[in-house]
């Protein structure tokens, strides 16, 4: 004897998770928490300590390359006219028997200018340089005619450097406090740490690279090193007034963790981080292409290069670096932590509890058709037959649901 279960009525169709759903653009956009930054931080962790190693490693034993203002030298600058910087450079060692610090092109069209770095030179030298640039390139004065009043020299003293770098310093420090206690004040104290930590790694990250990739460090790299400092702490700020917008009253529920909280607010900030870092990045690619490639200026190549390092490791560190350093900071102890534990234990009390519910639900007599009792044939039922119904009289009107009897009518 063969039994046939009831066919199952076919059940709606799975639903995406809307954090999952749609492209990584479409996230970015949403910010849905599509993105667990904070439920990766050790990776952030491990990679950003690479990063800070390296570049103390690459400050300690390589150190930076300084340029002619912190270290004193010789400066000797006239008209472009027909030169070029080999050129220049081949004339310098024939003249001197050693290499430049540096040679470039400053400014553009009839203003274009060639200006020599070099060490410390005496008299006898400068003078002997020259002679032999007159010689080769035969620089014209106002008047137009060849002459070693077109060429100039100066000497650069390494204590001006030294003045431009303590001053910073004191500048960087007094930015420091006041940043702290803003933060400290606006935020919280965690908060504030936090910040602190992400400008820490902005200055040695950036310090660290001019000294790997050999940039030479001017008055203008210490000046665009104080400038991205400001960029890097907006960007944090704005991730945590996020932070506290998403985890405000937090504590008195049960359903998510200040983690996740955190998450979705850098989740919910990731467009914001990326359009301004684009917006920031693409002046300052302005002044590389324009200022450097174009006008030849120096000047703006050292601070173009040290604001795109800043911008790039600013940006990083708001994002995965300042929020997951809140995060570990706050489940260290106290009433995140112990909330944390609370959220976590409920959730694994409700996950242990739908199994033995899906279990007992198996073992009911209605979850399985085939051992379920046939149900009784109904009994055959005889029809009765129905009475004759009396002619209703004429102009008798059919009794009404609830009418009186029949009789006198009462007058």
């Amino acid at each position: 004897m063969t039994t046939t279960s009831a066919p199952q009525k076919p059940g709606p169709p799975p639903v995406a998770d809307e954090r999952t759903r749609g492209s990584v653009f479409s996230r970015l956009y949403t910010g849905t928490g599509a993105f667990d930054v904070i439920g990766h931080r050790t990776r952030f962790f491990v990679f950003t300590a690479l990063l800070v190693l390296v570049s103390v490693l690459s400050l300690v034993f390589r150190g930076f390359n300084l340029g002619i203002d912190f270290q004193g030298g010789t400066q000797v600058q006239f008209p472009t006219g027909s030169a070029s910087v080999p050129a220049v450079q081949t004339s310098y060692t024939d003249a001197l028997g050693m290499a430049p610090v540096s040679v470039q092109t400053v400014g553009a069209g009839a203003s274009s200018t060639v200006q020599i770095r070099s060490v410390s030179l005496d008299q006898a030298q400068v003078d002997t340089l020259k002679q032999k640039l007159l010689q080769d390139f035969q620089p014209r004065d106002a008047t137009g005619s060849p002459s070693l009043n077109a060429i100039s020299d100066s000497a650069v003293s390494s204590t001006w450097g030294g003045e431009i770098t303590q001053k910073a310093i004191i500048a960087l420090v007094v930015f420091l406090i006041l940043v702290s206690v803003f933060i400290a004040v606006r935020f919280e104290r965690d908060m504030a740490t936090a910040a602190l930590v992400a400008l820490f790694h902005d200055i040695i990250v950036t310090a660290g690279v001019y000294s790997l990739v050999g940039f030479e460090v001017t008055p203008a790299t210490v000046i665009g090193l104080l400038t991205i400092l400001g960029f890097s702490l907006y960007d944090t700020v704005v991730v945590f007034d996020k932070v506290q917008e998403n985890t405000r009253g937090v504590l008195s529920l049960t359903r998510r963790t200040y983690a996740e909280q955190t998450n979705l607010a850098v989740n919910q900030t990731f467009m914001r981080s990326i359009n301004t870092t684009v917006i920031a990045a693409l002046p300052v690619l302005g002044l590389l292409v324009i200022g450097v490639g174009l006008l030849g200026v120096g000047t703006l190549k050292d601070l173009a290069l040290v604001q795109l390092t800043g911008i790039l490791a600013g940006t990083f560190s708001s994002i995965f670096l300042a929020a997951p350093v809140l995060v570990a900071l706050k489940e260290r102890g106290g009433e995140v932590a112990v909330h944390t534990r609370k959220v976590l234990a409920r959730r694994s009390s409700v996950a242990a509890r739908v199994p033995v519910m899906a279990g007992a639900t198996a073992q009911t007599p209605a979850a399985n058709p085939a051992a379920a009792p046939a149900e009784p044939t109904a009994a055959p039922t005889t029809m009765q037959p129905s009475r004759a119904r009396t002619p209703a009289r004429r102009g008798s009107t059919p009794a009404r649901s609830g009418a009186r009897p029949a009789g006198k009518r009462k007058r």
